[in-house]
């Protein structure tokens, strides 16, 4: 079994890439036979969907002047996908809302469904229920199975590992995942 987790944040080692990648430490305890692997959104430039529907036709993005490719052959690789993001503005990060845009190159001919998913939204006061909405939102376009859903409140740099509440939360997630390997 294969977990992918991918951090949405601009920040490499940001609270949400912090809380992403606990998750993946949590499921490797004790298990070798599952395969983690972990993508920051900060090392890739994701453009936005342009609408040109080309995907239908060709079964994939046309866009290949970007770092989307590489991000969607590791979902397409992996059992369960844990993905985070940061809160901005009460809504996902814009990286990340580029990528889930693009997934509707994989939309046609559900590619994704079937898979497992946990979501992961990191606040620093509010917000996170709408931005857990959207990931909800994409998880169910794409059929995926729901593991469940982290909220951390987080701004300070490694603050994340202060919130014992999404630390648990990550642990039990790991925990339900390790169980379908």
């Amino acid at each position: 079994m294969k977990v992918l987790g991918i951090s949405g944040s601009m920040r490499r080692k940001g609270n949400t890439a912090i809380l992403v990648q606990k998750v993946l430490e949590e499921v490797v305890k004790g298990n070798d036979s599952i395969e983690t692997e972990f993508i920051s959104l900060a090392d890739y430039e994701i453009g936005p969907c342009i609408g040109c529907d080309k995907c239908k036709e060709e079964k994939e993005c046309v866009i290949a002047t970007d770092g989307w490719n590489r991000i969607a052959e590791a979902m397409l690789d992996c059992d369960v996908l844990v993905v985070g993001t940061p809160v901005y503005y009460y809504d996902v990060c814009g990286q990340l809302k580029n990528c889930i845009d693009r997934t509707y190159s994989m939309y046609h001919d559900r590619k994704l469904a079937g898979k497992y998913v946990v979501t992961i939204a990191v606040h620093g006061t509010k917000g996170a229920d709408r931005a857990l909405e959207t990931l909800e939102g994409f998880a169910n376009t794409h059929e995926f199975s729901y593991l469940g859903e982290i909220e951390g409140q987080a701004a300070e740099a490694g603050e994340i590992l202060n919130d014992a509440k999404a630390l648990k939360e990550a642990q039990k997630v790991a925990k339900r995942i390790a169980e379908l390997g």
